[in-house]
């Protein structure tokens, strides 16, 4: 171990002036884009209106760190790229986090330690969490100068993993794994988070969407009450207890809606017409746009539907939006719903670059006041009300690498970790699967109308179908309703 020892001989002087060189670093920090978050929490009033939702819990006499302080210092953490508690211990005696919450940098009482902020994002009660998860809707109102006229809110869900047993959390078939689905919503033209929710993981019911959007539209109301909303989102949001109470309280909506038969006919005529003007012309591809009203048979009245139909040389494409809009379908589906894509931007700045899918806790109250401080610390950001979230997106501080995510991939595949043990393994017999003789599986053909059309199966061989029989009756006398229901075929080949 080597130990620090002075120069072995002295600096000569310059002009008449002794140099002295001095390696103790001192007081110094790498974060210093603390001073905008800082500037911007102050003109929000981010950290004061979360401390007023908590009830101060501790005796008022042995308070060393009030809420406010412990708010501002782990929303600055967030924001410079700290997501952990366990950071706070390296971070307390930090200068600029000293001064940005309030503090001299040198005399200044040391910040709080892990310990107190892990206390306090379990202490919380459910109705002080509601109460801070309405507040994000406050403060983004507060940001606006005057009430606008109409507002677009995005709103989606994404996966956070879990890699425990968490509660809320559900193993997703889709994802191929056990997650969180928490709802995140965006105002549009900003790109400003106005409120995100931590959900089980499951796709959202029509009553789940119908309670989100009733009570995020009256707490807006609160503030704005003769500003238009409109609510965008994909397939999950556009349910019939959604639309209704949507219609009933004067709110317009755009959601994707999932195709059927029934849709497929009403846009038929057109679809028709756009195929036969695509290979007239021989384009490699063409797209058209019809409307409609529908009603499903649990709708009580009926919305109107947009379909965008395209035409390639690899077959027939159809999507479909409902919406309350009035408007031409090639810019309500191109120019509103498409645009719905800068959401996943968003909401991929807030998980990964914030990492706001640290939702660790076992109890759900804690995992949501965490995603109440990511969203306050995006909010604390100075950039965001200037300028699109997809620009400049990184975090204040340190400079963070994250690997790019790799495509979609949605071809089946084998599942890495089963929800349910393999038979083998607790020692149950393995089912064999009966093949069906005299029938070949059926192939999948190209796809009509969004759907995949199975081709007709191939014509009867009585040589060959009967060989098979012959050799599937020599395993055992154990296939008797295989036998019992192949007797036609037999009679067939006898023929």
């Amino acid at each position: 171990m080597t130990e620090d020892s002075l120069l072995p001989f002295d600096l000569p002087a310059v002009q008449r002036k002794k140099v002295t060189a001095d390696f103790a670093g001192g007081l110094i920090s790498s974060d210093g884009g603390l001073v905008l978050p800082r500037a911007a929490e102050r003109r929000l009033g981010l950290a004061e209106a979360l401390a007023d939702c908590i009830r101060e819990w501790r005796d008022p006499d042995r308070v060393v760190h009030t809420l406010p302080a412990m708010l501002r210092f782990r929303m600055f953490a967030i924001a410079c790229g700290y997501e952990d508690a366990n950071d706070c211990d390296a971070l307390r005696e930090d200068p600029l986090f000293k001064l940005a919450v309030g503090q001299a940098p040198e005399s200044g009482r040391v910040l709080c330690s892990q310990p107190s902020m892990s206390r306090l994002e379990n202490a919380p009660s459910r109705t002080e969490v509601g109460r801070l998860t309405a507040a994000l809707v406050d403060i983004f109102c507060r940001s606006f100068p005057s009430p606008p006229a109409t507002i677009t809110l995005d709103i989606d869900d994404t996966c956070d993993a879990v890699h425990g047993h968490q509660q809320l959390s559900l193993f997703n078939a889709h994802y191929d794994t056990r997650c969180f689905l928490p709802v995140h919503v965006y105002h549009v033209e900003s790109g400003r988070p106005v409120a995100v929710l931590l959900r089980p993981g499951k796709t959202p019911s029509g009553v789940e969407v119908r309670t989100l959007l009733k009570h995020l539209t009256r707490r807006i109301r609160r503030h704005w009450p003769r500003t238009r909303l409109t609510f965008r989102g994909d397939s999950h949001y556009g349910r019939r207890e959604a639309m209704g109470w949507c219609e009933d309280n004067g709110v317009d909506y755009i959601f994707g809606l999932a195709g059927n038969a029934a849709l497929h006919a009403l846009a038929y005529q057109t679809a028709d017409d756009l195929k036969v003007r695509r290979a007239e012309a021989g384009a490699d591809r063409m797209r058209g746009f019809a409307d409609f009203l529908y009603a499903a048979g649990s709708w009580r009245q009926e919305c109107r539907v947009v379909a965008r139909l395209e035409a390639t040389p690899r077959g027939f494409d159809a999507r479909y939006i409902v919406t309350s809009l009035a408007g031409e379908p090639r810019h309500l589906y191109e120019g509103i719903y498409c645009a719905r894509g800068q959401a996943e931007n968003l909401i991929k700045r807030h998980r990964v670059q914030l990492a706001s899918d640290r939702t660790s806790c076992q109890s759900p109250l804690a995992n949501q006041f965490r995603l109440v401080l990511h969203t306050a610390a995006i909010l604390a950001d100075a950039r965001a009300p200037r300028c699109r979230a997809a620009q400049d997106a990184a975090p204040l501080g340190r400079v963070r690498h994250h690997p790019p995510e790799p495509a979609q991939d949605r071809r089946p595949r084998r599942r890495e970790g089963r929800p349910h043990p393999h038979p083998l393994r607790l020692g149950l017999p393995r089912r064999r699967p009966v093949p069906h003789a005299g029938r070949a599986p059926r192939r999948l053909g190209t796809l009509t109308a969004g759907a995949a059309c199975p081709r007709s199966p191939r014509p009867f061989n009585p040589q060959l179908d009967t060989d098979n029989l012959k050799s599937r009756h020599r395993e055992g006398a154990e296939r008797k309703p295989l036998r019992a229901r192949n007797q036609p075929i037999k009679a067939a080949a006898r023929e």
